[in-house]
């Protein structure tokens, strides 16, 4: 399997010494190295998109016999009581101490792995994911980094706030102009549907309702909204997709949203198990490059190549 990779891992160990890869993290990312047959434990594993909509669809009774879908049982439960509960519950799962993951790590390290190299770059980590589990990782790095993450409601909806590493979140009103951010001193963590807040649950924010993917789809360009050193990362960059199947529904709104009908600028990558040859044709026809292997395998074999090359650096 290795030697079946070698090129590829080589190609992408170059491009993140040179600045050029931007990881695309999606829900699959959060069951990497859990055990096969364990079953999801709130508040002790992160739960994937289905086991999120079973969870809520008890809480809010959601009618049995209608498909499990995450976006619809959402929409339910707004329907029925409201934004608030559903945000209460989103927080209870996602303020919870959740151990960071393989992927979560690997990216943590590459910082320091890339300064030992002596090609310093500071990586734009783009994720759909609610929780802070990345965060977490790189706090246990010692890595400095700003969060970038959007709102899905409220006052300042179709925004993005911005945390940087040693002050309050500040909302980006005016993208093009921004500088609060500082690319070449850290790494970025981009939130692209929302955050849990710890510090304070009114900027809690969550993409999840069908009436969000709508909104999210008709109304906000989303690359207009965000800084503009930040979305030069994101339209002259390599993307690596990890932990997304492209049938799912999100990434293919944010494909549109960013970078619209046509395929990728540059050569990317998907890692993904198993995908089906319909998957494989939606990722050809974006110019995504699609390898069939274990999420974790990838990792652990991607971070020996990067550590191989500090080495003899």
């Amino acid at each position: 399997m290795a030697d079946t990779f070698e090129a590829h891992y080589a190609r992408v160990a170059a491009a993140f010494a040179d600045g050029q890869v931007v990881p695309l993290l999606g829900a699959g990312v959060n069951l990497c190295d859990r055990p096969v047959d364990a079953d999801w434990q709130e508040r002790k594993l992160l739960p994937s998109g289905g086991e999120l909509a079973k969870h809520l669809a008890g809480v809010f009774w959601y009618p049995e016999g209608e498909a499990l879908d995450l976006l619809r049982v959402s929409q339910w439960a707004v329907a029925r009581e409201g934004p608030g509960p559903l945000y209460d519950e989103l927080r209870k799962l996602f303020a919870g101490e959740y151990a960071p993951t393989r992927v979560h790590r690997f990216l943590a390290s590459l910082p320091g792995a890339l300064r030992e190299r002596g090609t310093p770059q500071h990586q734009v980590v783009v994720t759909t994911n609610y929780d802070d589990a990345l965060e977490r990782a790189f706090d246990d790095a010692g890595e400095a980094y700003d969060v970038v993450w959007y709102i899905a409601d409220g006052e300042h909806r179709g925004t993005f706030w911005h945390r940087p590493p040693d002050g309050e979140p500040r909302l980006i009103e005016r993208p093009k102009l921004y500088d609060g951010l500082a690319l070449e001193e850290r790494a970025a963590i981009v939130k692209i549907h929302g955050a849990v807040d710890r510090a304070q649950p009114d900027r809690d924010s969550y993409v999840i309702t069908e009436d969000h993917y709508i909104d999210y789809l008709t109304k906000t360009e989303v690359g207009q909204l965000l800084p503009a050193e930040l979305l030069v990362s994101l339209t002259r960059s390599k993307f690596l997709f990890l932990g997304y199947s492209m049938q799912d529904w999100n990434l293919r709104v944010i494909l549109h949203r960013i970078w619209g009908q046509q395929p990728l600028a540059y050569k990317s990558w998907a890692i993904q198990k198993d995908p089906s040859e319909i998957e494989q044709e939606l990722w050809r026809v974006r110019g995504v490059d699609v390898l069939d292997i274990p999420l974790e395998d990838y990792v652990t074999e991607l971070e020996s190549r990067l550590q191989t090359a500090t080495a003899a650096s």
